[in-house]
């Protein structure tokens, strides 16, 4: 098995040269199935768990082994065990589902990252900000996905308003049922790279998957009539091989998307404001009344969308609070490590 028809790179081969002496192999995350990866090596395909060494010391979840990741594995024992993450060159990481700060990376090393969201009644525009905001904070190049074309009435009205809150971000429309999806993605579907389908459930990534496989390998499902709300039909994430030599990560549907990302990389998801911003008289502007705002004028004279420009701040205010929770949450992380060492160091005292 050739790595580099994995996506294995010169910044891979750089990182995993330390790791070379002690009769380690680099292996791909292409599958995680209840603590198991399962990995493509040049030895063929490999299953491995993850060494207690590397779970000791994780600071997070971001720290353990996703689809998409290079690792350092060697044998141990009957099996394979992980003993490292190489550095990855992007990560699409959101706050996991719960009450808790905690990171989880949805994949890792995606060169483009396919937002795929459907025209029918589930179509909301504010989740489609959302998703451009940690997509381009992962480093990704996203790219909107606008699937069930079919079923929009005004398809050219629908896109431009996208496109003013894509961020940049280049749009596309299709029909995974009727069109060719291989064709539509055809510019990021190159040999060697790796792209990845993330949406909320019922948007048709599966179905977008399957006509880029050639055949139905993945399962897929009906969407509920009363709502447009799809189920998780995909249960875990999985990175394949298309026909054409692109790596495509298949992902479930998400239900939620918490950012994990910082202020700065919602300004940049948003930079139609910050470009109205720029041209405030103060440069502290909070855009709440304060004399001068451009913002405000902006909104005044039908520039911005005030929906927008209120949701932009509350993007802010939700990735300052992560922020502070984030900091709490590493504070513990530490106490707790220390906290075992020193246990550790007295427990050694006691056996002398």
């Amino acid at each position: 098995m050739e790595l580099d028809t994995f996506g294995w790179r010169a910044c891979f081969q750089a990182a995993m040269a330390e790791h070379a002496t002690d009769g380690s192999i680099p292996g791909r995350v292409v599958a995680q199935d209840r603590g198991v990866n399962r990995l493509a090596t040049e030895s063929g395909e490999v299953a491995a768990t993850v060494s207690a060494g590397l779970r000791r010391e994780a600071s997070d979840r971001t720290d353990l082994p996703a689809v998409g990741d290079w690792v350092a594995v060697r044998p141990a024992g009957d099996g394979w065990s992980i003993f490292a993450v190489l550095p990855r060159e992007t990560a699409f990481v959101r706050k996991a589902a719960g009450a808790r700060a905690e990171p989880q990376v949805v994949a890792a090393n995606v060169d483009t990252v396919f937002l795929v969201t459907g025209l029918d009644g589930d179509f909301n525009l504010r989740r489609i900000e959302r998703y451009v905001a940690v997509a381009q904070a992962s480093g990704a190049r996203p790219v909107i996905v606008l699937n069930k074309a079919d079923v929009c009435e005004d398809l050219e009205t629908t896109m431009a308003s996208v496109r003013s809150r894509a961020g940049g971000a280049q749009v596309i429309a299709m029909s995974a049922r009727d069109d060719d999806p291989g064709s539509s993605l055809a510019p990021w579907l190159t040999d060697g790279e790796t792209v990845a389908l993330i949406g909320s459930s019922g948007v048709g990534k599966s179905t977008i998957a399957n006509r880029l496989l050639g055949t139905d390998a993945l399962r897929t499902s009906a969407v509920r009539e009363h709502d447009q709300r799809g189920m998780h039909t995909t249960t875990r994430r999985e990175l394949v091989k298309l026909p054409g030599g692109a790596l495509l990560i298949d992902t479930p549907g998400m239900r939620e998307l918490s950012v994990w990302t910082d202020e700065e990389s919602i300004r940049a998801a948003f930079d139609d404001v910050a470009e109205v911003a720029a041209g405030c008289r103060f440069a502290d502007c909070r855009h709440d009344g304060e004399p001068g705002c451009a913002v405000a004028e902006a909104i005044a004279d039908g520039r911005m969308d005030a929906d927008r420009f209120a949701h932009f701040r509350s993007l802010e205010k939700e990735a300052a609070f992560l922020e502070t929770r984030r900091d709490a949450t590493a504070q513990l992380v530490q106490r707790r490590k220390w906290k075992a060492i020193h246990k550790s160091m007295r427990d050694h005292d006691k056996r002398k």
